[in-house]
């Protein structure tokens, strides 16, 4: 039977500012999608697109800030640089505004037009970065992603500003280990058998597998990428440029991946992950993007196969509203 409704009377409590409101997010099994495909075992699906900024990045962003802050290596009023997908910088577009920040996003043109113009509307200087030749626009690359951390630097020398560097400080793991990982062990009452994740810069991967492996030894972890790009794998890469925005960059030294806490690595093509992510909305009522449909594909994969039977953790990492420009939801 479908969980009832909360009580009437229940409501979340008061937050003092929109920080608040970062984390707690409910989470949901999967029930439709499961029984429509006779998959043995449970999907629980974590609903990170409903943080303030449509993502799991407002978590790391507030971490980040407040580790930076507590350390003395961000000072008061100092402006905050970071490259990105739009997600962190979405989130560090809130959390620098509500602490007192300057924030500059420095982002591809390959990433959807969305995120940029939400991070403008959050407060935040948006510096848009032509891609590199020969890449394909909607879809960013490691050589797109090279070139944006080239700007990323030459901002940070000219504004004298704080990096928030989301691919190497600790901060992003630990906003997951510490927050996201015990909500979902809480959430699922113990009971979580595996968990699938594609990584971006790996904060999330890590962080939640790090708690949930303490909490079970015996959970096994796997790490998502896209097919044509399975670089931490050790395969060939024989196109980096896919749809799976946030993820899936080809860099085989991710400074955030524990490796010793990887069980296998497994692959998604972009149309696995834009069923996936369609299927969610359709079935589930989740408007999801594409990182979230391909951490769906792969645990089908896994329920159809050597996890039959288990329970499946995945993050459903950011909104669809963010992809609209694209062909992930067809246009009416």
């Amino acid at each position: 039977m479908p969980t009832p409704p909360p009580d009437d009377d229940y409501c979340p409590p008061l937050c003092d500012s929109i920080l608040g409101v970062i984390g707690h997010t409910p989470m949901v099994e999967l029930r439709r999608f499961v029984e429509s495909r006779n998959l043995r075992g449970r999907i629980l699906a974590k609903l990170e697109h409903l943080n303030p900024g449509f993502s799991k990045k407002d978590r790391i962003a507030l971490e980040i800030m407040r580790e930076a802050r507590a350390s003395g290596d961000l000072k008061p009023g100092q402006t905050v640089v970071e490259l990105t997908s739009g997600n962190t910088g979405t989130g560090l577009a809130i959390v620098c505004r509500s602490m007192g920040h300057p924030f500059v996003a420095v982002m591809s043109r390959g990433n959807t037009i969305e995120r940029a113009r939400m991070m403008a509307a959050l407060g935040a200087r948006v510096e848009l970065v032509d891609q590199a030749p020969g890449a394909v626009p909607g879809q960013v690359s490691g050589n797109d992603l090279a070139l944006v951390e080239q700007r990323a630097r030459q901002l940070v020398k000219e504004l004298h500003a704080f990096r928030a560097n989301q691919f190497e400080l600790q901060g992003n793991v630990l906003a997951h280990e510490r927050h996201t990982g015990p909500e979902i062990w809480r959430q699922a009452g113990g009971k979580v058998d595996v968990f699938v994740d594609l990584p971006g810069t790996a904060g999330s991967f890590t962080g939640v597998a790090r708690f949930l492996k303490r909490s079970n030894p015996a959970l096994r972890a796997y790490v998502v990428e896209p097919a044509t790009a399975p670089v931490l794998a050790g395969k060939p890469v024989t196109n980096p440029s896919h749809k799976i925005q946030g993820g899936g960059y080809a860099i085989a030294d991710l400074p955030l991946l524990d490796r010793s806490l990887v069980t296998d690595y497994l692959t998604v093509t972009d149309d696995d992950a834009t069923a996936a992510a369609r299927a969610l909305a359709s079935e589930e009522g989740i408007f999801a993007g594409f990182s979230a449909g391909a951490n769906l594909a792969a645990a089908a994969q896994l329920l159809k196969g050597r996890e039959a039977g288990a329970t499946v953790v995945i993050l459903i990492c950011d909104s669809g509203l963010k992809y609209l420009s694209t062909d992930l939801h067809p246009p009416l």
